[in-house]
């Protein structure tokens, strides 16, 4: 089993981003040391709970903080965006990092409906409907082949640079791994967002997958939430946060991720209570061995042999032994670490 994280950069309630920014600089580190393979930066936008509107702008930081894991986003809502503009930043990334870089783009807003017309504001946006077009001018911006007849053919992507990034597409739905298996790009099942009905999803990827240059067999890994602790009890208990933070975002409530405390106090009303009782059943949360299984159950089920994981907890440490944790139980190592890139 391979493991990778998805790093939300989760804000704790009284904390700043500046400081969980630092934190997931610490958590990357340990990621690489760990074995992790990948280390995905998510967008969000407007938003006091989580601090990554840009993933671009931290992946080279992260890179430049470790020693061999793959860097990338996951993802990059492609829909908000130029599809050179994204083609040119991760030219630059790929030209920093050759070889480590993962561009995993989606489709869906990242934030609210008025913040996504916000980022999509001004002369020439694009709307949803043109997502598989964006999608196809960004290969063909990364790899410089935009068809004959494509009205910026003679646009080029700068700096042009050896190689492309690792390309993926994620989504929870049928539509998203249709345009996956179509361009012939990797895959990732957001299973977090949608716990059920992926083995369809991921097994239909697999049949209508068309080789391409970028990919010549079909690849698909894992989007889970997990929170592993040294007991059952104990990572229900941090698991509480993240369901509460759901709940107020609901409600239309920030002020980052609550605690402990806080979310077990929390004025949940009925239909509340039932929507969390309703994610412990499908969540993944408790001892190292319990989330081992509950992996190893998935990976069977999804025919996939990759995870790359999520911890949302208010106590950075916790996050922190989470991740190691599970580590330690998958036995997963980390490689030698690469010669340093020339930058």
């Amino acid at each position: 089993m391979q493991l990778s994280v998805l790093d939300q950069i989760p804000i704790p309630a009284g904390g700043g981003a500046a400081q969980a920014i630092q934190e997931t600089f610490a958590l990357a580190a340990l990621a690489d040391r760990l074995g992790y393979a990948r280390y995905w930066l998510a967008e969000h936008h407007n938003t006091t709970s989580l601090a990554c509107p840009a993933p671009e702008v931290m992946i080279p930081q992260i890179a430049a903080r470790t020693q061999r894991i793959r860097v990338g986003s996951g993802g990059v809502m492609l829909s908000h965006y130029s599809s050179l503009k994204v083609a040119e930043a991760f030219h630059l990334i790929e030209a920093m990092y050759p070889g480590r870089v993962d561009l995993g783009v989606g489709r869906a807003p990242g934030s609210d409906g008025r913040t996504a017309r916000a980022l999509a504001h001004g002369p020439g946006a694009l709307g949803i409907e043109h997502y598989p077009e964006q999608l196809m001018d960004l290969y063909g911006y990364l790899a410089g082949d935009l068809p004959p007849e494509h009205p910026f053919r003679e646009v080029r992507a700068m700096p042009e640079v050896g190689g492309l990034p690792e390309l993926w597409l994620l989504g929870s739905s049928t539509v998203s791994a249709t345009y996956a298996a179509e361009l012939g790009w990797a895959f990732s099942f957001a299973q977090f967002i949608s716990p059920e009905g992926g083995e369809t999803v991921i097994r239909n990827y697999r049949e209508q997958f068309q080789p391409s240059p970028a990919l010549a067999q079909p690849r698909a890994n894992m989007g889970v939430s997990v929170t592993c602790a040294d007991t059952d009890a104990e990572a229900k208990d941090l698991s509480w946060s993240r369901w509460c933070w759901r709940i107020m975002s609901n409600r239309g409530m920030g002020g980052g991720i609550p605690s402990v405390e806080t979310a077990r106090t929390f004025p949940y009303n009925e239909r509340e209570l039932d929507y969390i009782e309703h994610m412990q059943g499908l969540s993944i949360y408790g001892s190292p061995q319990h989330c081992l299984d509950k992996l190893e159950a998935l990976s069977t089920t999804y025919a996939v042999d990759e995870f790359v994981v999520l911890t949302i907890t208010h106590d950075p440490a916790a996050r922190q032994r989470s991740y190691e944790l599970l580590a330690h139980a998958a036995g997963i190592s980390a490689p030698p670490a690469a010669e340093p890139a020339q930058t």
